[in-house]
């Protein structure tokens, strides 16, 4: 089916065709590699059935949905200049969506409420690390690029929506690298920052962390506006850096309260991060060190520290989170009671991306 056929028939067509919505079970979308390193565009459910597993040329890392059509961007990881606009109904290749010759995707996309908008962050490469978000539009032909406009940082990587749907939440990673490369460039002279800026470009506030060597690159925004950052160290691997970090509503952008024993057993490195609203828990995987962690986000109390092989993305539920393994199962976490309870699901084991998308 044509883009233009899609978009001028899913829109009354999306509540009763796609899974997740509509009171049906909720729908993952994640990218992910097999033993042969070939990509996959992957939507999948809980119970283990695989939807589609769509092979693409890139290896993709996060994944939007429309809000409104059967529809989803997986966007190319860093320094991917592809991303992949794919039917969720049937698992069909709409659109290979391209940046400009001097542009590459750094791996994160946000779509507008309206579902007419979407913002990607880019590097500009003719001055690399330059953050850039790229404007482009749906139209009857697909996502076209109308423009761009900075991001106020350097190597822009998740960029969110805070609640409303009008104010951009970017983490600036701070690190340049270069067209087709993602060997860092300014070790020394890096300049993360968390930016909350309109979408009309005008920036509201920029704030950094202590340590200039600490990459904000991920992010979750609970309902009430509360952000949750976390970090990857580019330091010393004798330093300690907290990873996790927070800015509540109104106030200063912080660590979070994470034990010094938590912080070293995350291997400086932090891949995904997920809010539970109804729970009001934070849920982070490390996966270089096999760990996923879950706190009480208003009292920073550890609910869970647990071993999981090269844990990967983590999404939220209706009654806990759910996470993804680079090597090996992906696991449920009921967080409903006193008590976490895990299971192992039915799902492909392995190679799955740091990211792990739930379509409500």
């Amino acid at each position: 089916m044509a883009v233009r056929d899609l978009l001028s028939a899913a829109c009354s067509l999306a509540g009763r065709l796609l899974p997740g919505r509509g009171g049906r079970a909720p729908l993952l979308l994640s990218a992910r590699d097999d033993a042969q390193g070939r990509h996959y565009a992957v939507a999948c459910r809980l119970d283990g059935r695989v939807l589609f597993a769509t092979e693409v040329p890139l290896r993709c890392h996060a994944v939007i949905d429309h809000p409104h059509l059967p529809v989803a961007l997986w966007v190319a990881r860093r320094p991917g200049r592809e991303s992949y606009l794919i039917d969720l109904r049937n698992g069909r290749l709409l659109q290979r969506l391209r940046t400009p010759p001097e542009r590459h995707f750094y791996g994160h996309a946000v779509l507008h409420k309206s579902g007419e908008w979407l913002y990607a962050t880019e590097n500009d490469t003719r001055d690399p690390g330059r953050g850039v978000l790229g404007i482009y539009r749906f139209e009857a032909k697909g996502l076209t690029r109308e423009g761009e406009m900075p991001t106020h940082g350097i190597g822009p990587h998740e960029v969110a929506w805070l609640p409303g749907g009008e104010t951009l939440v970017i983490a600036n990673g701070g690190i340049r690298t270069e067209a087709e490369s993602r060997v860092e460039m300014n070790l020394e002279a890096m300049e993360p920052s968390l930016v909350l800026m309109q979408r009309d470009g005008l920036l509201l506030s920029r704030e950094v962390l202590a340590q200039p060597m600490n990459s904000i690159r991920h992010l979750a925004i609970a309902n009430d506006g509360t952000i949750l950052a976390c970090q990857q160290y580019m330091g010393a691997a004798s330093d300690l850096a907290p990873l996790l970090a927070i800015k509540r509503p109104g106030q200063a952008f912080e660590a979070f309260p994470v034990a010094e024993a938590q912080l070293r057993n995350m291997a400086q490195y932090t891949a995904s991060v997920a809010v539970h609203d109804r729970l009001r828990l934070v849920a982070l995987t490390a996966p270089r060190a096999n760990r996923l962690f879950i706190w009480a986000m208003d009292t920073g109390v550890l609910r869970l520290e647990a071993q999981v092989p090269d844990c990967a993305g983590v999404a939220a539920l209706a009654d806990g989170f759910v996470v993804s393994s680079g090597q090996g199962r992906c696991r449920h976490y009921r967080c409903d009671s006193p008590a976490i309870e895990a299971n192992a699901l039915a799902l492909p084991s392995g190679g799955w991306d740091n990211h792990l998308h739930q379509v409500a």
